[in-house]
């Protein structure tokens, strides 16, 4: 059975939560409202790395923070891969249209994991989990890892 490996980064401080979607509970994301839990993954580190800086507003947050980086591994049939999405799921801010987009996914409970495309890099996709799904269980997830921005950033 093939997989998919996807990465997260996230500050120290949350690396013993960094897979529960604790996040999504108290802010918005471009793929759900708050109140939801779900958790952001990326397709690559790179991408992963690109995704924190464009959501952090002061550049100097980077150097400010001790980050760590985790992967998991998805079992490609546990991966939802919709072929259609919002006519503005690009736009800045996100629209409330990608936000009922994935809280109607995580409601469905079709799949512990969604791909959507990267805002930041067209081609790439990130991949949404849905850490209450039943099925997640069985996606396998690393310990994070010390991670650190290059300090040209």
């Amino acid at each position: 059975m093939s997989a998919v490996t996807v990465w997260r980064i996230a500050t120290a401080s949350r690396e013993a939560s960094i897979f529960s979607g604790n996040g999504g509970l108290y802010v918005s994301g471009r793929w759900h409202p708050a109140g939801i839990r779900m958790v952001y993954t990326s397709e690559s580190r790179a991408l992963a790395a690109l995704e924190i800086m464009v959501n952090v507003p002061d550049r100097t947050e980077l150097s400010r923070h001790a980050w760590v980086i985790a992967s998991a591994e998805i079992p490609s049939s546990l991966i939802s891969k919709p072929d259609r999405f919002p006519l503005d799921w690009r736009s800045v801010p996100a629209s409330e249209g990608t936000r009922v987009f994935g809280k109607t996914w995580i409601k469905s409970a079709e799949s512990p994991a969604l791909r959507v495309p990267s805002a930041v890099i067209l081609g790439e996709f990130n991949y949404l989990l849905n850490p209450l799904h039943p099925d997640f269980a069985k996606i396998k997830l690393h310990p994070p890892q010390p991670f650190a921005f290059d300090a040209r950033f």
